[in-house]
């Protein structure tokens, strides 16, 4: 018995241990991607790149959110921990659904931007990649908030292929229109998910 309770011991501390890389890799990407993004939201006046910037700053806040969550497991940290990441997910709703409402009344045109094309391809592929990590490590340890974030991450990964989507079609077709309907894909998954949050008992 004691020796597996030794081997479930070590196995648990390297999945915390992988949760944390993890959640340190995502935070630090999304810290050198809020100055990408914000250069490139500010040269090309592109809301969707300037969302996607957001989408970041809420990532940066909710992968340091998990990191004080995994520092020590308890029922209560989890509890406040997922009703953080949750209001990250109604305050990005809130934001994208507004301005991209404007733009779209404005017919505000943005500029092209190579800079936001090539960042948002290399993110997509990056994001999706940590958050198959951080599922299989979340279910793993059967952790809710490594297991949200995780959903947090793909959504991130989703945003910036339809951020991608939008300024590649701004750039080749000038369908200034794509751009800020690119940043309001996110409402739905990220309503989806504040509503699967709040919902849990």
């Amino acid at each position: 018995m004691s020796r597996t309770s030794d081997a479930d011991d070590s196995r648990g501390a390297v999945l915390l241990r992988r949760g944390r890389l993890l959640e340190a890799a995502t935070l630090a990407w999304n810290v050198v991607g809020l100055v990408v993004l914000a250069f490139a939201a500010i040269a090309a006046r592109s809301i969707a790149l300037a969302g996607f910037g957001l989408d970041s700053l809420i990532e940066i806040g909710a992968s340091t959110v998990v990191l004080w969550e995994l520092s020590a497991v308890e029922e209560a940290r989890q509890r406040r921990a997922l009703r953080l990441i949750g209001g990250a997910f109604v305050a990005l709703a809130v934001y994208l659904a507004g301005q991209s409402v404007w733009v779209l009344a404005e017919r505000f045109h943005p500029h092209h931007s190579l800079l936001g094309i090539a960042w948002t391809a290399l993110t997509a592929g990056v994001m999706f990649a940590l958050a198959a990590g951080k599922a299989r490590t979340g279910r793993a340890l059967a952790n809710p908030v490594l297991t949200a974030e995780g959903r947090v991450t793909t959504i991130d990964g989703l945003l910036a292929v339809a951020v991608l989507a939008g300024l590649a079609l701004n750039a080749g077709l000038g369908w200034w229109w794509a751009d800020p309907l690119a940043a309001a894909v996110l409402v739905y998954y990220a309503t989806r998910e504040a509503r699967a949050i709040f919902g849990r008992r």
